[in-house]
């Protein structure tokens, strides 16, 4: 059988793949939930609720009309 290092000599790299490894997770987490609300959304007719860049509308379109 291997033996566990107890928890006061685990090094510090071990430490900072535990960490990386927490951070990880809770990106994950955050991503399927939001994943989660945008198919519930789409079910439910609404606009998603974008975050960063807006989507470019029709009208924004390279199609050589000028709105100005």
């Amino acid at each position: 059988m291997t033996q566990k290092t107890p928890p006061d000599r685990i090094t510090e790299a071990e430490r900072q793949a535990a960490r990386r490894a927490e951070r990880s997770a809770e990106q994950l987490r955050a991503n399927l939930q939001r994943r989660k609300a945008q198919t519930r959304a789409r079910r439910e007719g609404r606009a998603d609720e974008a975050e960063g860049l807006p989507a470019a509308s029709h009208t924004d379109a390279a199609d050589g009309d000028d709105p100005a």
